[in-house]
């Protein structure tokens, strides 16, 4: 019995990947963006594409200490021999919260605009962002995309991300629903919940019509860098012991 995947296969002298010579072809042509979107998607992206590709990986590599961080490196002090293990804590937390909101976004974006052409008026994406507003509402269902702890009056990476799509032709139906939720939830609620940098990169994921695991794998596929430098870091600049004590000091305390 043969398994096969179109994905890549080895010969005795040859590597192939989606049909090319790994060694001869892709190697000495092809970037990580490329090669991403060749594994992923199965073809070579065109230059604007690729560039949102690229966005997409740059954005998710670190956002200095954050839950997956902080996993990453508490289990490193644990297990210091095992930096895959490490890495691998830290990806675990990419779920609805953090990270992993990337996939929800999009397939919010996709689902909702379906049926919206790009180009439409304003006022029909308007009309819609009053309708999913209600009807989450209505359903206790969360709004992914908006709102951040941190950046409150707005996350600084949303313009540069929405400038870029613009610029790279991808600023279409996903990205003009998501500003249309932005707008009037502060129009129409007196809700400040500016578009966050996950919402962005599900905007662009829905307007490169990406299938939203992909837009959680890419995320993965970046924050994996930012995991590997915390942990170089973390070997020869420790904090986690110091983030254990705490743990320890507020477990010691009276009740």
């Amino acid at each position: 019995m043969t398994i096969h995947t179109d994905i890549g296969y080895a010969t005795l002298h040859d590597i192939f990947v989606r049909g090319r010579n790994l060694s001869d072809d892709i190697i000495p042509n092809a970037d990580f963006a490329e090669m991403v979107c060749l594994c992923m998607l199965g073809r070579t992206p065109e230059p604007n594409f690729k560039r949102m590709i690229n966005v997409l990986l740059v954005t998710s590599a670190d956002h200095g200490f954050t839950p997956s961080s902080m996993s990453a490196r508490l289990t490193y002090l644990g297990a210091p021999e095992s930096l895959q293990g490490a890495v691998a804590a830290g990806l675990l937390g990419a779920g609805d919260r953090y990270l992993g909101v990337t996939q929800n976004v999009a397939e919010m974006l996709q689902e909702e605009g379906r049926g919206i052409a790009p180009d439409a008026p304003q006022a029909e994406f308007d009309i819609k962002a009053r309708d999913i507003l209600a009807r989450y509402k209505a359903q206790n269902k969360r709004i992914y995309g908006v709102g951040h702890p941190i950046h409150t009056d707005g996350d600084p990476r949303v313009p540069s991300l929405r400038r870029i799509s613009q610029e790279a032709g991808y600023y279409g139906t996903g990205w003009r629903l998501l500003d249309a939720l932005e707008r009037i939830n502060a129009s129409d609620y007196n809700r400040k919940l500016p578009i966050n940098g996950a919402g962005a990169m599900g905007a662009i994921a829905a307007d490169l019509k990406l299938d939203p695991k992909i837009a959680r794998g890419l995320a993965l596929v970046g924050r994996t860098a930012g995991l590997v430098a915390h942990l170089v870091e973390e070997a020869s600049s420790p904090t986690a012991a110091e983030m254990w004590e705490l743990v320890l000091t507020n477990e010691t305390k009276p009740a």
